[in-house]
């Protein structure tokens, strides 16, 4: 057998692999001599039958098995052997007057090749890190909603400033239809919330949606609009009010704070803010850091320049799936898929060059974590070693599981290394102006 390879050029290649009759004609044989000790054939005994009555019967169908498995096997082993980085899969070149009653035979194979280039991590770019504040307003906000969540509720007949009113948010025609709970004072202006006071269980109040709230973007959660449809919807929407309630506040007493926190860590309102700006300081630390992941990982698109074997891989993607493309459908697949392919390449390249690998270790660390986050929301906050550690090994004994949580793992890897290695600036904004900052507004 001969493999050889033309470099078509930097991206492309074409490997030929030559198949001579020395190479498979063993492997033929030993598989007929098997059909032949167990092949039933009427008027033959078992083990009898003529070799050339089962050469002519399955002859051709080993002969095309074997060398595929040829094929298959010294293809591959030339591509390690070679260190060749490919993209996609070898497509084999089809030859319309292919003679498989030759002795030799001679296969061509299409490689799209991976590119080089190189990652400038330490570039000058546009990314922005944000450092999230819970600012007093937030905080007092934060305040009385637990003062609330652990008040006493009461039914009333009337709505009145300040009562909780749910009810269903509706229009037909935008498909809005959601349950929510809301008080005459979340709207933009009070002339609105005016419109739910004095109202009973059962009656429907009719607003418009167009400056309902000072953000557009709350329509989001009290509507379940999506958000390329805020901006500017100007619709009427039905409120069908369910319950009327209004709460007495809970004291903000030690009862209360043990009951938050657990006994005697906080015994003071000002330990009380503090508790819950870190609490919620971490939890923007998350967003925060997904959204600096995000926007270098789309600078390093942007500015990492290099060529792929386009005309190549969208030939592959016609047969790829389970279903073929035609060359249209093959085009717009690989233009929606361009992108993730870029950053897949740019993504191992900076794992290879940084070393970045993951241990078991890493991920049982990683993954006790994660269980003991679980734990604590559920009011678990000082769980033991051993149930940790019992829990870790049910999950790591899943397989989709541990796909799951290695791309996490690589994911804070990946984000650690940014943080060290890519310049950006930093910009301290409170939650409501990142989520402006995260929609571009």
């Amino acid at each position: 057998m001969n493999i050889t390879r033309e470099q078509v050029d930097a991206l492309n290649a074409v490997v030929t692999v030559a198949v001579t009759k020395e190479d498979y004609k063993q492997k033929v044989d030993k598989v007929l001599q098997d059909y032949r000790k167990n092949a039933s054939i009427p008027g033959f005994r078992k083990g009898a039958v003529p070799m050339s009555l089962i050469q002519k019967q399955y002859g051709k169908a080993v002969l095309l098995d074997e060398v595929n498995k040829i094929l298959q096997t010294s293809l591959n082993d030339y591509l390690v052997e070679e260190k060749l980085d490919i993209l996609g899969n070898p497509l084999p070149k089809v030859t319309e007057d292919f003679n498989w009653d030759a002795d030799d035979y001679s296969f061509e194979f299409e490689l799209g090749l991976a590119p080089e280039f190189t990652v400038d991590l330490g570039a000058k770019n546009k990314v922005v890190k944000y450092n999230i504040t819970a600012d007093d307003k937030m905080l007092d906000e934060q305040i009385e909603r637990i003062q609330k969540q652990y008040g006493k509720l009461v039914s009333k007949e009337k709505s009145e400033e300040g009562d909780d009113i749910r009810g269903t948010f509706t229009n037909e025609e935008k498909g809005i239809n959601n349950n929510v709970t809301i008080s005459s004072d979340i709207f933009k202006t009070k002339t609105v919330g005016k419109k739910f006071l004095g109202k009973k269980v059962g009656d429907v109040v009719t607003i418009s949606t167009k400056g309902l709230f000072d953000d557009d973007h709350k329509l989001m959660d009290y509507l379940k609009v999506g958000h390329d449809d805020v901006h500017g919807l100007d619709v009427e929407v039905n409120f069908t009010i369910d319950e009327i309630n209004t709460t007495e506040k809970a004291e903000l007493n030690q009862e209360l704070f043990d009951k938050l926190f657990g006994e005697g860590v906080v015994t003071s309102v000002e330990q009380l803010k503090e508790k819950i700006k870190e609490d919620a300081e971490q939890q923007f630390a998350s967003q925060a850091d997904q959204k600096f992941l995000n926007d270098v990982t789309e600078s390093l698109i942007e500015n990492t320049k290099f060529d792929l074997p386009a005309e190549f891989l969208v030939k592959w993607l016609q047969t790829a799936g389970e279903t073929p493309l035609t060359p249209e459908q093959a085009e717009e697949e690989y233009k929606k898929s361009e992108n993730g392919l870029r950053y897949q390449l740019i993504e191992g390249k900076v794992i290879n060059e940084n070393g970045l690998q993951i241990t078991f270790d890493d991920l049982k660390a990683y993954t006790a974590e994660v269980i003991k986050k679980q734990m604590a929301q559920f009011g678990q906050l000082n769980p033991t070693d051993e149930d940790v550690d019992g829990i870790v090994a049910r999950v790591l004994s899943n397989k989709d599981e541990v796909k799951r949580l290695s791309e996490q793992v690589m994911s804070e890897k990946m984000l650690n290394l940014f943080k060290e290695k890519v310049k950006f600036k930093t910009k301290d904004v409170t939650y409501q102006d990142f989520i402006k900052e995260m929609y571009g507004e």
